[in-house]
């Protein structure tokens, strides 16, 4: 049998590791990305925004008392004046309880008559000496006793008299029937709403403006002008004036209600307006397309091309909003960096990227075409 010499036995050791050593990894693919050259300029613009023309003053009325209703003359888009019957209730139980109380009011009067004939009686029989100051003091007391429940009984046969009286619900001032909240023969608590009442006089145009433009429309608070307002239908320009600006956002949309005073201008409730708002004018600032701005680590970023090694790294920035599909960048780019604007998904920090559209170099031969 024959030995191996050991220079054999080295290559055969060598080609036995390397059949167990793992191929190397594939190499990273080089993702082409679309980009965008950093240039600073100004913003500004307008923003247009759908209003709704409502009253100035919106009362929901119910009556003051539980009842039952029985006819509603009010319908949708009625206009009354002031003291317009809007709604009837059953009145029975409220004139009962008026009866009731007028008949309490007859027996704490005649008490009242009794005790005050009786005091005087024992008055003239204390000066005559036949019976005591103690039992005076008793019997003054019982007539001042028998006077308060006299006027206790007058102030509740005059709230009985009043609740009657609410069994028909009036309009407190002129204007339009907006909606109706009640139909005839539902039992109603005290302050349930039957109708809605748009009253006369002025008209407000009323929209909703999302969190980030709150302080501009604060700030136009009060100033007549600067307000641009427009009907839907005709075009006709308006004159307004934002007179509030809500709190608190809303809820459900997350918008703060504006309202704008629209003085005497010919419009209808519930009319459609467009309103526009002019911008702060923004200098310094980079506008990028919408694609191009992602969140990393709950703050706005964007990817940056290394020109020099061609590779991307995360920058953040500070969004100043919007403009249309765009968004403008206030601050954390500078004029000539190169930023990516689409596919910014897909990349991670150091990798390798070349412009889209640029040539691609031939892959070098494999071994064994060679």
């Amino acid at each position: 049998m024959t030995v191996p010499k050991p220079g054999l036995w080295l290559l055969l050791v060598s080609l036995a590791l390397a059949a167990c050593t793992k191929p190397a990894p594939p190499p990273e693919p080089v993702r082409a990305v679309r980009t965008q050259v950093v240039e600073l300029s100004g913003a500004g613009g307008t923003l247009e925004y759908a209003a709704e023309v409502r009253a100035r003053t919106e009362s929901r009325l119910g009556f003051r008392v539980p009842a039952k209703l029985t006819a509603r003359p009010a319908e949708v888009g009625l206009r009354v004046r002031t003291g317009q019957v809007l709604a009837q209730a059953d009145p029975a139980d409220l004139r009962l309880g008026e009866e009731a109380a007028a008949a309490a009011l007859r027996a704490a009067a005649t008490q009242s008559e009794q005790a005050a004939s009786d005091l005087r009686r024992f008055q003239e029989l204390r000066a005559q000496g036949f019976i005591s100051a103690a039992e005076l003091e008793r019997r003054e007391t019982a007539a001042k006793a028998a006077a308060a429940q006299l006027e206790q009984a007058q102030a509740q046969a005059g709230l009985q008299r009043n609740q009657s009286a609410y069994s028909s619900l009036l309009a407190p001032a002129a204007g339009v029937v907006t909606a109706v909240e009640a139909e005839v023969g539902a039992v109603l608590s005290a302050g349930t709403a039957v109708v809605r009442l748009a009253h006369d006089g002025p008209r407000d145009a009323v929209f909703s403006v999302p969190e980030d433009l709150v302080a501009a429309a604060r700030a136009l608070v009060g100033r007549p002008g600067v307000l641009r307002v427009r009907t839907w239908g005709s075009g006709q320009s308006l004159s307004a004036t934002v007179r509030e600006v809500a709190a608190a956002a809303d809820p459900v949309t997350r918008t703060f209600l504006v309202k704008a005073d629209l003085g005497a201008a010919p419009v209808q409730l519930g009319q459609t307006l467009t309103v526009q708002i002019d911008l702060p004018r923004r200098e310094g600032v980079v506008r990028l397309p919408l694609s191009a701005v992602m969140q990393q680590k709950g703050a706005p970023s964007v990817w940056v091309v290394e020109k020099a090694s061609m590779t991307v790294r995360v920058q953040p920035v500070a969004v100043a909003g919007t403009d249309g599909n765009a968004v403008l960048i206030a601050s954390g780019l500078s004029a000539g960096q190169t930023v990516v604007t689409a596919g910014v998904h897909l990349l991670s920090p150091g990798q390798k990227v070349r412009l889209y559209g640029a040539a691609v170099a031939p892959a070098p031969a494999s071994a064994a075409s060679r």
